[in-house]
């Protein structure tokens, strides 16, 4: 009887038209912030395909060469020690990786279609953890293996089929039959030759190099070699926060260049993640301007009904029971626009999802931005209820 008679008088004095305009602005909002999260969730997916165009979290740093080089000074432009350490401090560097160079001849030998090949050649060897695949023959120990695996960029292998072997009448080879290819390497250096065999077992598009591991490396340059080690000539970067403006002022200050456009696909990255945060901060003002409309509206309700529940109140309603009848217009209604935003975000995400699927991106599960607008929507009820429940309480104190 007493919900009822709170009830008739809220519906009565109640305006329509602020609650519409409340729901379609806190919808409009609310649409606009899981919308883009869920476009930034779909599009960074792609960020974890290391053949993506937007690949962003490693560079492969070298000094620049200019004029004449080290051919006068004698000094090849490599990183010194202290190079490095003032590299890892910088705030948007997550670890440094070197790259060993061989200090030894190297050359190899290969057979295919009764042709013999020779060639001179270089390796390089980096830290496990900077590969981009990792193959499971990829593995030296001195004096126990027999093979030497080697893992080169896919640049290499499509240079030599559409390149050296289509001029020399050579058969063109694929990656899954490259690793059949009988190949040989000559070690020397320090008095000593040594041949052994080897087999391509991977390839990078990450580092554009011929790779061995750091094992095989370190027993070749301490037996192969007579002279000190230098300093890495290239370093590999992967960063905390690709496409940081930070980056490429370092970069430009410090004479650095980074291999391929990484730089630029880094940039790509940062401003997708500011347009994003932008879109989102629209939402978040939009869905914030809607909850001040509510609170306004419920406000001037009470206000305008003030004396009635007053009186209401002095015979016996308590201010409980006048707030219960707000909190569930209140939560109705912002259940509805929960509902209303997840559906429209579905529903667009199905519109972009074709055409993300087309340039080879996975669209993300919707699951996290549900759950954010669950969470926004969530805190709005709540203030929504902590300022009516104040108001009452304000407005119409227990004697």
């Amino acid at each position: 009887m007493k919900k009822s008679a709170v009830w008739h008088l809220l519906r009565r004095n109640i305006s329509k038209a602020q609650l519409i305009g409340y729901s379609v602005a806190n919808l409009i909002g609310l649409c606009i912030v899981i919308s883009a999260i869920q476009l930034y969730s779909d599009v960074s997916s792609v960020w974890d395909d290391e053949d993506s165009f937007i690949s962003r979290d490693y560079l492969i740093l070298s000094k620049q060469v200019s004029g004449l080089g080290s051919i006068l000074s004698g000094d090849p432009a490599a990183f010194s020690p202290d190079d490095l350490e003032e590299l890892k401090a910088q705030k948007w560097v997550r670890r440094v990786g070197e790259f060993t160079a061989s200090n030894f001849g190297v050359g190899a030998s290969v057979e295919m279609g009764g042709r013999g090949m020779n060639t001179a050649m270089f390796l390089e060897a980096i830290p496990d953890e900077f590969f981009d695949v990792k193959p499971r023959q990829w593995q030296f120990i001195p004096g126990e293996s027999q093979t030497v695996p080697i893992i080169i960029s896919k640049e290499y292998l499509s240079l030599y089929n559409f390149g050296f072997a289509a001029s020399r009448g050579l058969p063109q080879i694929s990656e899954s039959m490259i690793g059949m290819v009988p190949l040989k390497l000559s070690i020397s250096g320090n008095g000593r030759q040594q041949w052994m065999p080897a087999k391509i077992v991977g390839f990078s598009s990450r580092l554009n190099t011929i790779a061995v591991p750091e094992a095989f490396m370190e027993w070749a340059n301490a037996n192969f070699s007579d002279r000190p080690q230098p300093d890495p000539s290239r370093i590999i970067v992967e960063t905390n926060s690709p496409g940081d403006p930070a980056i490429e002022q370092y970069l430009r200050e410090h004479h650095l260049e980074a291999a391929g456009d990484k730089v630029d696909n880094g940039r790509a990255a940062y401003f997708l993640a500011v347009v994003t945060a932008a879109v989102v901060g629209v939402g978040v003002i939009i869905s914030l301007l809607a909850f001040f409309i509510l609170l306004l509206s419920i406000y001037l309700l009470l206000q305008k009904n003030r004396e009635k529940l007053r009186q209401l109140m002095t015979l016996g309603y308590s201010p409980a029971a006048v707030a219960r009848n707000y909190y569930i217009i209140v939560g109705s209604n912002n259940g509805a626009v929960l509902v209303g935003a997840v559906i429209a975000m579905l529903v667009a995400k199905h519109f972009w999802s074709a055409p993300l699927g087309n340039i080879g991106v996975d669209p993300a599960a919707p699951w996290w931005s549900i759950g954010v607008g669950t969470a926004i929507m969530a805190l709005i009820t709540a203030g929504n209820i902590a300022a009516i429940a104040r108001n009452i309480r304000k407005t119409f104190p227990r004697p």
